[in-house]
């Protein structure tokens, strides 16, 4: 399982750094012409809602990548918070097909078993360990 640990960690680091390029380049085209527009002294609503939407994205795409990224290289040194930051992430990665689908669903895969539980320092649920009675 520490294989899997690791990959994921550098699955995660990857999809943060593209998360990081993408939100950067969005900045590029909502500054460049919110400039030149106000430059010109066009500047109007509809400018202005366009820059808006690109800060916006630009912004959570950034955002999202620096959590990634984040959490990524935690889980290559197993922090605790790291398995639980990483189970967070991997939700609203589910609906970014195709890739982040199949992180979300490796990220689960590799972070709920209880092999992962133990690597981060967590007890396994009495309840979910199978006592042999024989």
């Amino acid at each position: 399982m520490s294989l899997h640990i690791d990959v994921l960690g550098r699955l995660h680091a990857m999809w943060g750094a593209f998360g990081l390029l993408t939100g950067s380049s969005l900045f590029t085209p909502a500054l460049g012409p919110n400039a030149a527009l106000d430059a010109l002294g066009l500047a109007g609503p509809a400018g202005q809602t366009a820059v808006g939407i690109f800060v916006v994205f630009g912004g959570v795409l950034f955002l999202g990548g620096l959590a990634a990224l984040i959490v990524g290289l935690a889980l290559s040194r197993r922090a605790p918070a790291a398995r639980m930051g990483a189970l967070v992430l991997a939700v609203p990665h589910l609906v970014l097909a195709p890739f982040g689908t199949a992180l979300g669903v490796y990220t689960f895969w590799v972070l709920l078993n209880d092999d992962a539980r133990r690597a981060f320092g967590r007890a396994v649920p009495r309840h979910l360990v199978s006592v042999d009675r024989s």
